[in-house]
């Protein structure tokens, strides 16, 4: 069939950007400490699951610190289940470090532009390097805005006449990037996200209610994120909070 349409017209088609064998072993970096959190993840749900049906409630600390903070207030009962699980935890969170200092070497040495990238406040190494490694080049983009398409950002359309109906985002693209810009897109709508104009925009949607208005104003931030991203990386400018010359192109 692609034979038969670039017999007769081959602008059907699109041509395909291969990744380079450097960018894939430094992204295989970044998903093997993907992995390893969300091994860790699931076992201190898992530990405070346990206990909290026990009737013990575990105090709230980060997924660093869980192993020794939890320690002390699991029930004797619950030992023999979740002693093996916090071991376990001390050790990912070792090897999560060592990804961390790895990855942080990968942003000073041999991807310098991720600095550039991480001017945004919610952007961190890991973010910004996946980014870079996923994209490659930003001349692959004609327009800035155009990264939110690849990335799966926008919604799906389903036009029949006069019906226009609602639907959710495409979700095309890379899964594992679009994950890192929602989070980011999360801390800048949470409670330590700085005042910007990404999260006065996302409060904007956010304010205007209804059932998923909170899940549409994040995935609209990731979007608006994206292509900010892109534009501060093409044309290596300086990141203005309030800038918002190059939002009005999303």
């Amino acid at each position: 069939m692609l034979a038969r349409i670039a017999r007769f017209d081959p602008k059907l088609l699109h041509p395909i950007r291969h990744r380079s064998r450097s960018a894939h072993m430094d992204l295989a970096i970044l998903k093997g400490r993907d992995v390893l959190v969300r091994c860790r993840t699931s076992l201190i749900n898992f530990v405070r699951g346990s206990c909290k049906t026990a009737g013990t409630r575990l105090p709230s600390c980060s997924a660093d610190s869980f192993a020794k903070a939890a320690i002390d207030h699991i029930p004797k009962d619950l030992l023999a289940a979740t002693v093996p699980c916090i071991n376990t935890l001390r050790e990912l969170t070792k090897k999560i470090r060592q990804f961390d200092f790895h990855i942080e070497a990968l942003c000073n040495e041999i991807y310098p532009e991720t600095m550039v990238l991480r001017q945004i406040i919610g952007v961190g190494p890991v973010t910004s390097l996946a980014y870079i490694l996923t994209l490659e080049d930003p001349r692959r983009f004609r327009k800035s805005r155009d990264v939110g398409p690849y990335l799966g950002l926008i919604p799906k359309r389903d036009q029949s006449g006069c019906t226009d109906k609602s639907l959710p985002i495409t979700k095309a693209g890379n899964t594992y990037l679009r994950r890192l810009l929602v989070s980011s897109a999360q801390y800048i709508l949470g409670p330590f996200g700085p005042d910007c104009e990404l999260r006065r925009y996302g409060m904007r949607i956010a304010s205007r209610g209804g059932k998923s208005a909170k899940a549409k104003a994040v995935v609209a931030v990731a979007r608006k994120l994206a292509v900010m991203v892109h534009h501060i990386w093409k044309n290596n400018t300086v990141y203005d909070p309030f800038y918002t010359s190059y939002l009005k192109a999303a």
